[in-house]
């Protein structure tokens, strides 16, 4: 033990759970698994690439421990966050004899969480799991606070439920492996907690950019542990987002409408929240909830980053009909999270997202 460096705790009550962050601490795993009482027979949820990195390692190493291991392998990709991965890993649990005393273990990063939390959440209406998140992206954001999920063809994320982990731990030499796109990807997220709730730690990433994209270490573990801490408070107060935890959507409207747009895969999660933090902004400066500088700090935060700050050139309607369809509309009517300065933001109700879009999205670039 001892290599976990930072912990970071989600208090939901009963249902409560801890963020373990360090470097080389998956060789901790089975102890901390032991901590919580976890199930002896385990499922590992991964795909091929993560599973060729980890897989051996951990499954040995929880077979040491006197577990029952099973790995099972999903094809990668947000093009396969779906149905047909879901039904992929309910056949493999029902043709080993997983039970209700079983658990699962997501191994890799947003896709695999999303997925293997919703098997969780729904396989014998519901069996423990925990998060290892082996993406800069997974582990700022998406192992955290328990929304899972599946993509459906006309819209992303549209059929999950909230579903906490049991524990969720992060090793950031798993970073290491990334190409290039997928760490800067996850860099997205981290911005965004600084606009929408911490001006602070704004201006500390304006100040250690180039540290964060060369995977300074101690940046790193400042980043994400930041990061965690700010969507733990929100997610502690409104777990199943019917207030303030829209907030950690900033970003995601206009950014999922490009996802799905452009087909599942195309753009990378976090560059597409990117460019759609830079369109909320910009709506957030014509509606007088920011400055022109604020969005130019933004701007410029994200393109020292590598992150994209324009969109693909789809036109206006596709853009909309898409948002149209976002799991944030009620009644036609979407609820829309836009930046107060840098450190605060609110919703916003706007009921005609054409007219709200047209001065900023023209053929998809801002005018």
């Amino acid at each position: 033990m001892g290599k976990t460096s930072d912990i970071v705790k989600v208090g939901l009550g009963k249902r409560s759970y801890d963020i373990l962050l360090g470097a080389g601490n998956l060789s901790d795993l089975n102890d901390e698994l032991n901590n919580i009482g976890f199930s002896q027979k385990i499922a590992v949820i991964s795909d091929p690439n993560i599973a060729s990195l980890y897989a051996d390692r951990i499954c040995c190493h929880l077979n040491e421990g006197g577990r029952v291991v099973r790995l099972v392998t999903v094809p990668q990709g947000e093009e396969n966050k779906n149905l047909e991965t879901l039904q992929l890993i309910y056949d493999e649990l029902i043709a080993h004899g997983f039970d209700r005393s079983c658990g699962l273990i997501a191994l890799g990063g947003g896709v695999i969480g999303d997925t293997a939390g919703f098997a969780a959440a729904t396989f014998l209406r519901g069996v423990p799991f925990v998060q290892i998140p082996t993406t800069l992206l997974a582990q700022v954001d998406s192992s955290v606070g328990g929304k899972t999920a599946v993509n459906h063809p006309l819209g992303k994320n549209l059929i999950g439920a909230f579903y906490q982990p049991r524990l969720v731990l992060i090793d950031i030499e798993t970073l290491l492996t990334l190409d290039p796109r997928e760490k800067v990807s996850g860099l997205a997220e981290v911005v965004k907690c600084g606009v929408i709730k911490d001006p602070d730690f704004f201006l500390w990433l304006e100040d250690h950019a180039e540290d964060l994209l060369s995977l300074d270490r101690d940046c790193l573990i400042h980043a994400i542990k930041t990061s965690c801490q700010i969507k733990s408070d929100i997610v502690e107060i409104d777990e199943t987002e019917s207030s303030i935890r829209a907030l950690l959507n900033y970003g995601h409207t206009f950014g999922h409408a490009i996802e799905s747009l452009a087909g599942y895969g195309k753009w990378r999660h976090g560059e597409a929240v990117a460019a759609g933090m830079v369109i909320a902004a910009r709506i957030s400066a014509a509606l007088g909830f920011c400055s022109e500088t604020d969005v130019e700090r933004i701007v410029n935060l994200l393109e020292r980053l590598n992150l994209p700050t324009q969109p693909p050139p789809y036109s206006l309607t596709d853009y909309v009909q898409s948002m149209q369809r976002d799991k944030k509309v009620s009644g036609g009517t979407l609820t829309m999270v836009l930046n107060s300065g840098i450190g605060s933001a609110r919703l916003e109700k706007i009921a005609d997202i054409e007219a709200v879009f047209t001065p900023f999205v023209e053929t998809g670039r801002p005018k």
